[in-house]
C-alpha cells in the first residue's frame, strides 16, 4: 500500500467534513477524575472537528499522576442561613396600604417574599 503524505491525508479528511488543527500553544493537559489528576507536561494536541464533533488528540509529554485535591464540601456552605433581606419601611408603609394589613403583616410578608413588593401584596391579598 502506498504511503500518503500529510497533505493529502488532510485534502481526504476535509473532503470527509473533518478538520483537523495543530494547537502548538498548550504547555499543560490536565485530566481530572474524583481520585487522581494525571498532569501532561509539553504534549502535541490536536482538535478535530468532524461534523460538528470536536474531539482533541492529546500525544507524548511527560505524565505525571497525582491524587486529587479534596474540595469543599457544598453542604458547609448551605448550613449558614441567609442574611434576611433589609426592608425599608416605605415598602412596608406601602405594602400595608395596598394589602390593608398591618404593618407586621405587611413586614412579615415582605421578609417572606425576600423583598418582592409585588409577591407581598398578592400573598396578603389572596389570604
Amino acid at each position: 500500500m502506498a504511503r500518503m503524505d500529510s497533505r493529502r491525508a488532510r485534502r481526504m479528511m476535509q473532503q470527509m467534513g473533518m478538520k483537523m488543527d495543530e494547537l502548538g500553544d498548550i504547555k499543560r493537559v490536565i485530566l481530572q477524575s474524583d481520585t487522581r489528576e494525571i498532569v501532561i507536561e509539553g504534549p502535541a494536541v490536536t482538535s478535530m472537528n468532524v461534523q460538528g464533533q470536536k474531539m482533541y488528540n492529546v500525544v507524548g509529554g511527560k505524565e505525571t499522576t497525582r491524587k486529587a485535591e479534596a474540595k469543599a464540601a457544598p453542604a458547609e456552605a448551605a448550613e449558614e442561613p441567609a442574611p434576611a433581606p433589609v426592608i425599608p419601611e416605605e415598602d412596608v408603609l406601602l405594602v400595608a396600604q395596598q394589602a390593608n394589613v398591618s404593618m407586621e403583616k405587611a413586614r412579615t410578608a415582605l421578609e417572606r417574599s425576600g423583598g418582592d413588593l409585588a409577591q407581598a401584596i398578592l400573598m396578603l391579598q389572596t389570604r
